[in-house]
This record gives C-alpha cells, structure tokens and sequence, in this order.
C-alpha cells in the first residue's frame, strides 16, 4: 500500500464506524490504535499515549468544566423561568414577541452558561408551552427554541471555542470577543425574521389578549430577575475582556459566582450542588474521552502524511484560495450533519485552519466562521444534537420530521450571516481588535 493511500483509508474506517454506531470517542481511539500498531508496531502506541497526556496537561481546558459547572447551577436554580418571564411580560404585546424573546434569553442564557444542551432544554421546558398555548405557529416556535438556545455556540463563555482556540492556538479573548459581537448581530437576524414574518402574516404568531399583558408595574419590578445574571455576565466577560484574568481564571470565578448567585436568590442546596457536580463529571468525560480520541486519530494522520494530502488536494482544486475557502465551508457544513461539535474541530480544526492559514485568511477571522459553521451543525438534520435536545421535551403530537422542517428558515439565515462574514471580514473581527490590540 502507498503511504498516500493510508490517510484516505483512516477517513473511511471512521466514516464506517460512525455508521455502525460506534461512539465518535471510541471509533477515533481504535481507529487509531490499530493503524499505529500496524504501521510502526509497539513503539507506536507512544504517539498515542503522548496525545492523550498532552490533552490531560493543557490548563485551558480546565475552563471547560468550571463552565459546564456554572451552567447546570444556574439551569437548577430556575434562571430560565426567571429570565424568560421578563422577556415574556416586555414583549408580549408584540406579533411574534414570544418568539422574540425566547431568542433574547437564549442570547442572555449563552452569556451565562455556553452549555448548548442547557439553552434548548430550558427554553424547551419553558417557551415552546407558551408559545402553543397561544396558538404560535409549531414550526416557529420550535426554531426559535433551537435557533435561541444554540447562540451559546457563539456567545461567550462557549465550551466549543475553547476547545477551537486550544487546538489551533487562536486567542480564547478574542475568539470571545468576536463570538460576542457575532452572537448578538445573529440574533438580531433572528427577531427581525420573526418579527417582519409576524407582521406579514398576523395570524402566524397573534399578539397575546390585552387581558393576558403585563402592566408597566409589573414590568418594572419583573428586571430584578434579570440583574443577578446581568452582573454574572459582565463579570465573567469584564475579567476576560480587561485581561484581569485568562478565560479559565474567568470559569472559576463564574463557577463561583453561580453558587453564589443561587444562595441570594435562595435556591441552593446541596442536592442541587450535588447533582450539578455529578453532572458536570459526566458531561466533561464525555468531552474529554472525544478530545482523547480525535487527538490520538489527528497524531496518526498526522504521522502518516495526511496533513500533506490535504494540502496536495488543495493546491490543485481550481479556484485558488477562494475554492480552498469554499470547499472547507462545504466539508465542515457535511461533517456538521453527522458528527457532535467537539469531535468536528478535533478532526477538522487541524487540518483545515492551518491551510486557510497559509492562504493567507485571518486565523481569528476564520475562527470565527468555523464557530458559526458549528452553530449551523447543531441544527442540521439528520443528526444535529440540538434536535435531539428538543425532541427530549417536546409535547406529544410533534415528530422529528416537524422538528427537521422547523430550523430550516433559521438555517438559511446562518447561511445568509456566513456570506456577510465572508463579504465583510474586517467587521467580524473589529471588537476583538479594539480589545487585545
């Protein structure tokens, strides 16, 4: 066998073993194993050993489950109703308002969690009930859920850019500061879909009854809720943006502040904290066994000239560096339909932005279109977990293929925000250079 031929074997074995159903972490590791042990014997199980104590060792990643640790403490101690209900008594009154601001707090909810599964199994539990319980039409209320609960992909703290910056040596800050600014300009989008379709078409999403509205009383006092989780905010993101402290400096200090924030409100108990921290195990092992697994998988793809075929294939694709752009975009939109996030940007990240890079694009620009791409990836049929999230919670009478057609609209707007970043890649990018310039 021609050792070019080696990689493409690799790919196959894993698109294969995805199909079966085996685990990605599992597939990727013995993937990995057996073309190491066969190719350099014994001695080569070292490469593998060596990615797996690399992953272990590296400080960044430890934000990752201070930050999971902060979400699920703040998802049990009911800060989704809370914020929900402001947003709910501020907006009701408008076509299409409950759906606006179940975008609104999914944008607030990634501020303070960046836990994707938190956002739309909280607004699932909490907004789409309301939104039918006042005749909203099912397919935008359960795109808005989704579309909503993901901007936690974008808005910082984000699990995924963490994992993106430690892999390609990209600035978390920065990554941070352009999600921010990216995230909100998404949502906006959003609402404002929902908002002009509402108007068009006035009995898509009715205004609730004058008698169901908040009076301005209520709505003054209803902002309290939202002032616990407002200065969460700015104090995880004011340490990172000041550069007071690193991204994971800044987890501990949310991870702290959310007990803190459940013991105001009077919310704590240890069950709670308990569960939270079971559940934080949990989550973070997953995500820690799948970076395992796809660096041991990067190093022997690596180690067999993988990384050499990529940029072969890439020289020669007509088009220059735009087609190389255009058919990465392609390729991470293809893996986004099959493969969980964290798993796409082990394979993808090392392979793709280095060559990018080497065209010539940003890094940080790129960055950030690649963190979008991933956004579109939680929501794309067939395997977007952000379905299965919403599958989990949705009413009876609502199947998978309502669920499929509903984030159609919200995916076009992905796309339509992805040709911008492309168009206009000096905007993408000028908070964080105002910041960490």
């Amino acid at each position: 066998m021609e050792i070019n031929y080696v990689p493409l074997l690799m790919f196959v074995s894993l698109i294969i073993g995805l199909f079966i159903g085996i685990p990605i972490a599992f597939v990727l590791g013995f993937i990995s194993i057996i073309f190491a042990y066969f190719l350099w014997g014994v001695g080569g199980m070292s490469l593998l050993i060596n990615a797996a104590w690399g992953t272990m060792n590296n400080f960044p990643l430890l934000a990752i489950p201070l930050f999971i640790f902060m979400a699920l403490m703040l998802q049990k101690s009911e800060v989704v109703s809370d914020l929900y209900d402001t947003f709910y008594k501020w907006s009701g009154g408008l076509r299409g308002g409950l759906a606006a601001a179940t975008i609104g707090v999914g944008a607030v909810l990634g501020a303070v969690s960046g836990v994707i599964a938190a956002g739309v199994v909280g607004l699932g539990l909490v907004a789409l009930p309301q939104m039918l319980k006042y005749k909203y039409d099912k397919n935008i209320s359960m795109g808005s859920v989704m579309a909503g609960g993901t901007l936690g992909q974008l808005i910082p703290p984000s699990v995924n850019m963490i994992v993106y910056g430690v892999v390609t040596g990209v600035s978390v800050g920065g990554l941070f500061a352009g999600g921010l600014w990216c995230g909100v300009i998404l949502a906006l989008l959003y609402i404002a879909y929902i908002l002009i379709k509402s108007f068009i078409n006035k009995k898509l999403c009715p205004s609730l009854p004058p008698g169901k509205r908040a009076t301005w009383r209520e709505k003054i006092v209803s902002l309290k809720e939202i002032i616990g989780p407002s200065l969460l905010i700015l104090t995880v993101l004011g340490a990172i943006f000041s550069g007071a402290t690193t991204p994971t400096e800044a987890a501990a200090v949310g991870a702290l502040g959310a007990i803190v924030f459940s013991l105001i409100m009077r919310r704590f108990t240890w069950l709670r904290f308990k569960e939270s921290a079971i559940d934080t195990l949990k989550i973070t092992s997953m995500v820690g066994w799948i970076i395992i697994g796809a660096s041991a998988f990067g190093s022997v793809f690596s180690g067999v000239g993988g990384n050499q075929l990529v940029t072969q294939i890439a020289m020669s694709l007509p088009g220059g560096r735009w087609g190389v752009l255009a058919l990465s975009i392609i390729f991470v939109l293809f893996l986004g339909m099959f493969l969980e996030t964290t798993a796409m940007i082990m394979l993808a990240a090392p392979i793709i932005s280095p060559l990018l890079i080497k065209f010539g694009f940003d890094p940080l620009w790129w960055g950030l279109v690649f963190n979008v791409l991933l956004q579109v990836a939680f929501i794309s049929p067939p395997f977007g977990f952000a379905l299965f999230y919403l599958r989990g919670v949705t009413p009876k009478g609502i199947n998978i293929e309502d669920i499929y057609m509903s984030v159609l609209p919200f995916i076009v707007l992905q796309l339509i925000f992805i040709l911008l970043m492309l168009l206009f890649p000096n905007y993408v990018v000028w908070l964080p250079r105002l910041l960490f310039k």
